[in-house]
């Protein structure tokens, strides 16, 4: 659950943020951790007393509360809150991030990349609640140039980088941002682009859900992802039957989609998998695509360009542009532009304030001497 109900002063919030964190601990013992005496933090709790900068933010960090809304009572607009892609174990039916510690180093990165560029927060742009919608909106044969779809069409950036163990989504100051990891595997790109777009679109970014909520929405995202990219009438005009490999090849192509996907999303609407789509679907996607996809009539290796550019560190082309322009007005300095770039700062060449000369006797005047 998020930050509901009616709310006074921060008393009352750290109140309501205890009774969700830690809702058997003595006030003395929160008083302790903060750095204050119990009838300090009982009289703070009452309004009677103000908490200072300090004893805020440990109670923020003790209490996993966001501090800007334990002052204001407004969650921070530029605060992360983000989904990941679980690892799904089917035969346990467990989901897991192991890599989650890790991954919010990165995140928080991006998060700075955003804030730098963008102080000020914007309205959210509001996102097509159905797949179909989507569809409409990404327009044909959108998988091909699926993230500049989603940036130019939905207002939805994506980021990509190889720190990632796998992709997230989050909004940011009014940005809804999906990350995905370098990997080069373009299919499951695609599929994990699907599947954050379901969080963003239905709104499941909240710190404080339990398992079985979180388990429920990661249910919803895969759904919704699944009906993005391989809607039930577009499987159902397909003759399964009469289907061979280079067939298959061809619509795992076009579809942009892994063969082990297609497989269960068959089970999923038929019941039953094609006998073409079960025998390739214990085999790498690649592997159909190598021996069986007609390919680019030029006879460029479409499969290797396709995987290449999954692997290429990518940020959205606004948010480079934020950069450029706040590092040419003096308001940004290089190296976050330049981490984004993947180069060292001082090989970046940028449009910058020169820096003001100074007479030797005015910098001695200056200084005293």
């Amino acid at each position: 659950m998020g930050y509901r109900g009616r709310m006074y002063g921060i008393g009352d919030r750290v109140l309501e943020r205890i009774q969700l964190a830690c809702p058997n601990a003595l006030h003395r013992d929160i008083a302790g951790v903060v750095g204050m005496t119990p009838d300090a933090f009982s009289r703070a709790l009452n309004g009677k007393r103000a908490f200072s900068s300090i004893e805020l933010a440990r109670l923020a960090d003790h209490l996993d509360a966001d501090v800007h809304w334990l002052i204001t009572g407004r969650p921070d607009p530029h605060r992360l809150v983000v989904a990941a892609r679980h690892t799904f174990d089917h035969e346990t039916g467990q989901r897991d991030v192991p890599g989650r510690e890790a991954d919010d180093r990165v995140l928080r990165d991006i998060g700075l990349a955003y804030r730098q560029a963008y102080p000020e927060p914007q309205e959210l742009p509001a996102l097509p609640e159905s797949p179909a919608q989507v569809r409409r909106a990404l327009g044909a044969r959108f998988v091909r140039p699926f993230a500049p779809r989603l940036e130019s069409e939905l207002g939805v950036d994506v980021v990509r980088v190889a720190g990632l163990s796998t992709a997230y989504s989050f909004t940011t100051g009014g940005h809804p941002v999906i990350a995905l990891p370098a990997t080069g595997s373009w299919f499951h790109e695609n599929w994990s682009m699907a599947h954050e777009l379901g969080h963003l679109a239905r709104r499941h970014h909240d710190d404080s859900l339990s398992e079985s909520e979180r388990h429920n929405h990661e249910m919803v995202a895969n759904a919704f992802a699944a009906e993005v990219l391989l809607p039930r009438e577009s499987l159902e005009s397909i003759d399964w039957d009469g289907l061979d490999a280079a067939g298959l090849a061809d619509l795992v192509w076009e579809w942009g989609v892994s063969t082990d996907a297609l497989a269960r999303r068959l089970k999923a609407c038929r019941g039953s998998v094609p006998a073409v789509v079960q025998t390739w679907a214990g085999h790498a996607t690649q592997r159909l695509l190598r021996r069986h996809w007609r390919g680019d009539p030029s006879g460029r290796d479409e499969i290797t360009v396709r995987m290449d550019a999954a692997a290429q560190r990518r940020f959205p082309v606004s948010l480079q542009e934020a950069h450029l322009q706040g590092i040419a007005s003096g308001a940004l300095g290089t190296g976050t532009l330049a981490w984004m770039l993947g180069i060292d700062p001082d090989a970046l060449e940028v449009d910058s304030p020169l820096a003001p000369e100074m007479d030797i006797d005015d910098l001695a005047e200056a200084l005293g001497l």
